[in-house]
């Protein structure tokens, strides 16, 4: 790249960080962070187990 491209690309990286937009994108370790460390699956497992529980509690105590 010419001197004159390198000029315009960083001015043009100025302007949109003076406007307000993101400089750069989030970084892998950034985004990671940002997870949730237990997956969708196994959290709906839980929680089909622990209502599952209650229910059946509910039902014995009324029931029996």
């Amino acid at each position: 790249p010419t001197q004159f491209e390198l000029r315009h690309k960083n001015a043009q990286f100025a302007n949109a960080v003076r406007s307000g937009k993101k400089a750069v994108k989030p970084s892998r370790q950034e985004q990671l962070s940002k997870r949730s460390p237990v997956s969708l699956w196994a959290l709906g497992m839980v929680v089909f187990v622990v209502l599952g529980g209650v229910i059946f509690e509910l039902a014995r105590i009324l029931f029996l």
